[in-house]
This record gives structure tokens, C-alpha cells and sequence, in this order.
């Protein structure tokens, strides 16, 4: 007579699989009747009073005021005047040959960079200049210069 082809370890493998199943499909069965979609989320909630405040009450919607949409402004303020304010300085360094110098605010006292490309008229070391001020890659560059 053949011996039959599974073992008994085999078999307790196979039993093993067969009651993991299960215990699986139970707990699914499980979660499916106790999930109520979005029951924890009533809990999860947070408002904001008047002064900014969290809280778990909702607001008084009699206390409510109405904003028009219109009146909001998003980024910063837009510039009232169409031209960027002059500015006065002194150049307290210009090399010709180069073609580069550096203008001293009257001001604050800072110093700018300049090109001769920005410069509306030639300049020297030690002439006062009205000028502009534009980003530049490594800063506040000056532009427009002129003599006073």
C-alpha cells in the first residue's frame, strides 16, 4: 500500500493558511460594520473666533459678517505713483577702464553698484547723481544715473 502524498506537517501548514484566511475575512467583515465614514471626523474639527482663536465650538452664524470678495488684495500693495522714487547719492568710487563704480545713499548711507550702462550721463568719483534702483543678480544695482 502507498503512503499518501501529505504529510502531517503538511496538513498543519495548510490548517495554518486556512485559519489566517478566516481571522482575516472576519476582521474585514469587522472594520466594514463599525466603519461609519467620517464619524471621527466631527471630533477632528477645529473653528476660529473673531480674535483668531481655536475652538471647539462653532460660530453664532447671527454673528456673522458679510466681505466682499473684491476688496481683498493678494501679494503686496501696488505702487501709487507710475515712477520709482529718485534717489541722491555721491559716487564715492568709478573705475573708467572698467566700467564700474559704486554710488554712496544720501540718505541711509548705502552703497549701490553701478555700470556704465546704467548711467545716462559720465560720471566721476566724487559726483553727486540722482538714480534708480534696480534688482540686480547680486543685489540692489543703480540705474539711471545722472549728475546734479
Amino acid at each position: 500500500m502507498a503512503k499518501s502524498q501529505q504529510t502531517f506537517n503538511k496538513k498543519e501548514k495548510e490548517k495554518k493558511k486556512l485559519k489566517k484566511r478566516e481571522e482575516k475575512a472576519r476582521k474585514r467583515l469587522e472594520r466594514k460594520e463599525n466603519n461609519s465614514k467620517g464619524a471621527g471626523l466631527d471630533s477632528m474639527i477645529a473653528y476660529v473666533d473673531e480674535y483668531g482663536a481655536p475652538t471647539d465650538e462653532a460660530p453664532d452664524p447671527a454673528n456673522r459678517v458679510e466681505v466682499d470678495a473684491s476688496t481683498i488684495e493678494l501679494g503686496h500693495k501696488r505702487a501709487t505713483g507710475d515712477a520709482p522714487s529718485v534717489k541722491k547719492g555721491k559716487v564715492t568710487f568709478f573705475d573708467d577702464s572698467k566700467g564700474y563704480g559704486f554710488i554712496k545713499e544720501r540718505n541711509t548711507g548705502t552703497d549701490y553698484f553701478v555700470h556704465v550702462n546704467g548711467c545716462l550721463q559720465e560720471i566721476g568719483e566724487g559726483d553727486n547723481v540722482t538714480f534708480d534702483l534696480e534688482r540686480g543678480l547680486k543685489g540692489m544695482n543703480a540705474v539711471n544715473v545722472r549728475k546734479i
